[in-house]
This record gives structure tokens, C-alpha cells and sequence, in this order.
């Protein structure tokens, strides 16, 4: 039997097979590990007794979202979270800590902004800009206003509606009374995120480096400020812009009477994702690996930061912070006098 010249030929091209198999597995194994050793950390601050750990904290409540739980707004009454994976925008109602609304939006992104009555969430998938009523949930309109990137941002003032809508540099205005785009103004290429403050839109640009503010009133650029490496999402609070930069990993600060760079705080949270934000009269930062990162105004220097899993978006509100943990499908609304 063994001998059988169509047996041999069969056991050979099985064990040929199962070596290929093997060898394959192996190869991708290493790769695996080779790209999760090749990634590097955030590093954080390195001021002594600065640096804590996640588990240190006890969330007040715990919000189960479905999917990738990302972009959050904060209202009078709730915060909503959208999860685009899952094409959905998710009501948290702050009294009672449950889930009371989920309208469905086709690839939710890029922000999330509350004004004139209204939810308005940007869509990658439609490439609308997306009008939802908060307390019914309703969609009640969708205007040719899409986003220019997924990681972006949208924000109202001065009674519209501002975001950008394309990678060369476009910042539109949406009058919420009709609906419609009032004006269009050019700004910095690989513009993306915009702030509104003190009757302006400040915008950075991630590709130049940049902190441009728009007047409202005539919807002109009046100023391109040079800030960090690779800013792209920002905040507003104590007089200032603040941005976080993912090229190193600081968070400029600029004087919004003077339009100067007054500080660089080095927070130490390069790379892509992460939010910042402003509360509890301290700025704070967000990213992967490093949840929590508070700033001092008064100081500009990182006083806490907390490291661990979680992370990506963060809020203040309702007396809370609210974090989304990406990677887990939660939302933590934590007690900020805990920190």
C-alpha cells in the first residue's frame, strides 16, 4: 500500500499543502506581532506624580453604545454620541443615565454641534449635513453641506450653522432658518475643524499648521496664526483657543485678543484621534492610551493625566465628564471633583 505510486503522490501534495499552511500562518503571525511592536505609545507626561492609572477611576454611570461610540455633544438635558460603524446618533439622558433616542444616519462623523432647536450631525455616508429634531428624533432636513474629512468638526454661532466641506479649504455657513448655505469662505488647505468664539470661527489646518479666524461679520479670513505640528481638533475657554497638535503631541494655546501663540503645553499625545475640550475650569485632552489629560490655565502645564484603556472623545456637562471608550462600546460620565 505503501507503496502505491497514487498514494505516495497524495500524501506528498498533503504534506506540501500543510507545510504551505504552516509557513503561512507563521508569516502572518510575525507580522502581527512585528506591526503591534512597531506602533508606538503615547508617551504622556513624564512630571512625577502626574501620571495615573484609569483604574483609579469609579464612573458615576456607565452607558453601554452599540459599535464605535465617538463624537458627543452636550445639550440642556442629555449628551449625544454618534457610532458610525453602526450608523447611529444616541440620545444619554443626564437624568436618568439611560439611553432614550437612537436615530439612524448613514455614517454619522465628523462632530457633532446643537443649535437653533436643533442636532445638526455631519454624514460621511450621505455626504449631507443632517438636521435632527432632539426631542422626537426626527430627521427634518439634510443639506448639501458634507463634511470635508471623518475626523472633523461643525460648530454654531452668531446664528448659523459653520463647517467645512472640502480638503483644498471651504468653510460654509448654514442659515437654520432655511436650511440652505448663506456663504463660503476660502480658507488654509487641510483645514478641518472649526470653534466658534467671540465672533469668529477659528479653524485649524492640520496640513499648515495653522489657526486661521474667520470674522462672521464678513465672513472673511482677518487672521492665520502659527501654532503645533498637525493641529486638528480645539477647544475654547479662558480667553484662548486651544488646540491639540498630533504631530507631537502639545496643546497650543492662543490669545484670542492679541491672535498670538502664548503657550505650548507638551502633553505628550501624538498621533492621530483624540479630543480636547474645556470645563470645571481646566482644558481636557483625550486620546488613546492616555483617556484623560487635564491642563491648568493658569499654569499651562498638565497637572493629571490618567493612562489605560478608553478614550477618544470627551465632554463636559451636566456637572460631569463624559468620555467614550472607543474600543469598548462605552460611555463613562465620570465626577470631575473625583479627579
Amino acid at each position: 500500500m505503501l507503496t502505491n505510486p497514487i498514494y505516495l503522490n497524495a500524501v506528498l501534495a498533503w504534506s506540501h499543502f500543510c507545510l504551505i499552511l504552516l509557513l503561512g500562518l507563521l508569516l502572518c503571525g510575525s507580522g502581527k506581532a512585528q506591526a503591534q511592536n512597531s506602533r508606538h505609545p503615547r508617551p504622556g507626561v513624564t512630571t512625577p506624580g502626574v501620571k495615573r492609572s484609569m483604574a483609579e477611576l469609579h464612573p458615576e454611570a456607565t452607558f453601554a453604545v452599540e459599535g464605535q461610540p465617538d463624537w458627543m455633544v452636550v445639550t440642556d438635558d442629555a449628551v449625544w454620541v454618534t457610532s458610525s460603524n453602526v450608523n447611529h446618533v444616541v440620545r444619554l439622558d443626564a437624568a436618568t443615565n439611560r439611553a432614550t433616542l437612537v436615530v439612524t444616519i448613514d455614517k454619522p462623523c465628523s462632530g457633532l454641534a446643537v443649535g437653533f432647536g436643533a442636532i445638526w450631525v455631519p454624514s460621511c455616508g450621505a455626504q449631507t449635513l443632517v438636521r435632527v429634531d432632539p426631542r422626537t428624533g426626527k430627521i427634518v432636513a439634510q443639506i448639501l453641506a458634507g463634511p470635508a474629512d471623518s475626523e472633523g468638526g461643525i460648530t454654531t454661532g452668531d446664528g448659523s450653522v459653520w463647517i467645512v466641506t472640502s480638503k483644498k479649504g471651504l468653510l460654509v455657513r448654514v442659515d437654520p432658518q432655511t436650511n440652505t448655505v448663506l456663504a463660503k469662505t476660502a480658507i488654509p488647505p487641510g483645514s478641518y475643524v472649526p470653534a466658534f468664539a467671540e465672533g469668529a470661527v477659528w479653524i485649524t489646518s492640520t496640513e499648515r499648521n495653522l489657526l486661521t479666524r474667520v470674522d462672521t461679520r464678513s465672513n472673511q479670513v482677518v487672521a492665520s496664526i502659527p501654532i503645533g505640528p498637525q493641529p486638528r481638533f480645539l477647544t475654547v475657554g479662558a480667553g484662548s483657543v486651544w488646540t491639540l497638535n498630533q504631530g507631537d503631541g502639545t496643546i497650543s494655546r492662543v490669545d484670542m485678543k492679541t491672535n498670538r501663540l502664548v503657550a505650548t503645553v507638551a502633553a505628550g499625545i501624538p498621533g492621530t484621534g483624540g479630543e480636547i475640550a474645556f470645563g470645571e475650569g481646566s482644558v481636557w485632552a483625550t486620546a488613546f492610551e492616555v483617556p484623560v489629560t487635564r491642563i491648568d490655565p493658569a499654569s499651562n502645564t498638565v497637572i493629571q493625566q490618567w493612562v489605560g484603556p478608553g478614550g477618544d472623545s470627551i465632554r463636559l456637562g451636566h456637572g460631569s465628564i463624559w468620555l467614550t471608550d472607543f474600543a469598548h462600546a462605552k460611555v463613562w460620565r465620570l465626577n470631575p471633583k473625583q479627579l
